[in-house]
């Protein structure tokens, strides 16, 4: 059975150099806001799992799971259901100066924000667009009906308006 865990105490462990572990994590998940509209991660608590490997100053981090994030589709407005799986990986080594790249943003001495690491990663997870349907053909920019429910959308041309002053014309 998982539990949930937004801060993961990494020193609790005591790896050697060379051991891994691997939890079953339950984490909550805020709302993401994205091109002003809401999108929620289901469930809302996401089960997840952690590998933690200890390293000689530091440890490798991989956390999986699969979630769908619903909100409305990025064409149509719809509601949709996007489902993808995350696999993301960390590495935090510890007294390696001060090189960004050796030092995981979620982790704070032996504590590992677990919560910050899986929104982190769903997001960048995402598609470009969060979409109904592969196929969604949006809404009519012109007059906002929805181009999935139309076998044929069509408007009559504007006419030109170079053309504008010929409409004035009256004919007897």
């Amino acid at each position: 059975m998982s539990r949930r865990t937004d801060v993961f105490d990494l020193g609790a462990l005591a790896l050697s150099s060379g051991e891994a572990r691997r939890f079953d994590l339950e984490v909550e998940t805020d709302p993401l806001t994205l091109g002003g509209e809401s999108y929620q991660a289901a469930p809302s608590r996401l089960p997840v799992r952690l590998d933690v490997a200890r390293t000689g100053s530091g440890y490798t981090l991989r956390l999986r799971f699969e979630a769908q994030l619903e909100g409305p589709c990025m064409r149509c407005l719809e509601p949709s259901g996007a489902a993808f799986e995350v696999d993301a990986r960390e590495v935090h080594q510890e007294g390696r100066g001060e090189d960004p790249e050796l030092r995981s943003p979620y982790v704070a001495g032996d504590d590992l924000d677990v919560r910050s690491f899986a929104r982190e990663a769903l997001v960048l997870a995402l598609p470009s667009q969060v979409v109904c349907r592969e196929d969604c053909r949006g809404i009519c920019a012109e007059c906002g009906a929805s181009l999935n429910e139309a076998a044929e959308h069509t408007h009559e041309r504007a006419p030109d308006p170079r053309w504008a002053k010929l409409s004035e014309i009256e004919f007897e």
